[in-house]
């Protein structure tokens, strides 16, 4: 397994260059296919038309480069199938009459005239522009497809693969949160505290008792699906540090900022954000000669980007541990988690130095399609 990733790690396929000899074999296939081998083979390695073959091979792998990393992505890939089939169709016109251009260049290294590699018939008042419609066309449409074909294909099984490990992950981490969805150590703190708060602040102790009722709630009931809405996540992480302040020192000092610039409905994993969270209370730093801090802060700018950072003291002498864990969801299975949801779509870095340990997680989110604006949408169409 580790030598095939080391092999698509090389050079060779990290920039594509296999695509040069795909289109090589690709046109010389098509020659052994009009002519026959031993012609082909000659015509094509052993005679000046190599040099055609070469502007062949080098010009559509080129064209064949713009089309699936620059049209596909910038059209297709987001919806616009109009503006890319126009595109595509310029496109393959353009590379046509390079392609041609090709011939003239061709015959000028060669030295010889365009008609030792245009095919017409004059008799029947063909010219050089048959060449073009009949021979260049045709081949530089036929690759573009294909290599359509090709990618849309790839992209495709490499979506259901996703998928399927997607799904996966989701059982596996279900099956873990239904195991270790209740921190026996956490709830049987949070229920003394309340109980204690019962006789000393009965208005507190309410207080918090809703905040506890909301987290199991949240856990139980609202955590099903793979996006929720953002303010359920926030509400749940809330409750969370509210229910952890009670049970901590005084010696703790706790911040907590949500801004939320934007108002749209969007979407986030689940305990993506909680299991952070979760380790800096975990790992903060409990001396009684300085103060201990953790820092939460959130933010959603207008561009459906999530500002989340966390950072709390730690000791300077402690072997910290950096393998987050929340209940029995570790780093590697946030990571693997984000990596599943949100592709290319985050960024997380985590810094860990003497006295402090920070993390912070960027998620561009989706926009939910909410319940009542489906049921807006049938009635419209009904």
């Amino acid at each position: 397994m580790l030598f095939f990733k080391d092999i698509k790690q090389h050079w060779f396929f990290t920039y594509k260059i296999y695509h040069f000899p795909f289109w090589a074999f690709y046109f010389f296939s098509w020659g052994v296919i009009e002519l026959s081998l031993p012609i082909a083979y000659k015509a094509m390695f052993f005679s000046p038309r190599y040099v055609i073959f070469l502007f062949y091979v080098v010009i559509h792998t080129l064209a064949n480069y713009f089309n699936l990393y620059v049209l596909l992505p910038k059209y297709l890939y987001k919806g616009k199938l109009t503006t890319y089939i126009l595109s595509l169709v310029s496109w393959i016109a353009v590379v046509s009459c390079v392609m041609f251009g090709c011939y003239f260049l061709s015959a000028f290294i060669i030295g010889e005239s365009l008609d030792y590699f245009c095919v017409f018939n004059e008799e029947k008042g063909e010219t050089y522009f048959h060449t073009l419609t009949s021979q260049i066309l045709p081949a530089t449409s036929g690759t573009m497809l294909l290599g359509l074909c090709i990618k849309l294909a790839k992209n495709s099984l490499i979506a259901q693969k996703k998928q399927q490990l997607l799904e996966n992950e989701k059982l596996a981490t279900e099956l873990k949160f239904l195991k270790h969805q209740f921190n026996p150590h956490f709830l049987f703190n949070t229920i003394n505290s309340i109980f204690f708060l019962i006789h000393k602040a009965p208005g507190e102790a309410s207080e918090a008792l809703a905040n506890f009722s909301d987290l199991l709630r949240y856990q139980l009931y609202e955590c099903n699906e793979q996006l929720i809405p953002i303010d359920q996540e926030l509400n749940y992480l809330e409750n969370f540090v509210a229910l952890e302040k009670l049970r901590r020192n005084k010696n703790l000092k706790i911040d907590l900022s949500v801004h939320l610039s934007n108002k749209k409905p969007l979407g986030i994993a689940p305990f993506i954000l909680v299991t952070f969270v979760e380790n800096a209370f975990k790992h903060v730093s409990n001396s009684k000669e300085m103060l201990n801090w953790i820092e939460i802060k959130v933010e959603v700018d207008d561009n459906n980007c999530l500002h989340f950072d966390v950072t709390n003291s730690i000791e300077t002498k402690s072997d910290f541990n950096t393998n987050l864990t929340y209940g029995g969801i570790g780093l590697e299975n946030v990571s693997r988690r984000l990596d599943l949801i949100y592709s290319k779509n985050y960024d997380l870095k985590i810094d860990h130095q003497k006295t402090r340990f920070s993390v912070a997680l960027k998620i561009t989110l989706e926009e939910l399609v909410l319940k009542d604006q489906i049921s807006q949408e049938r009635n419209m169409v009904s």
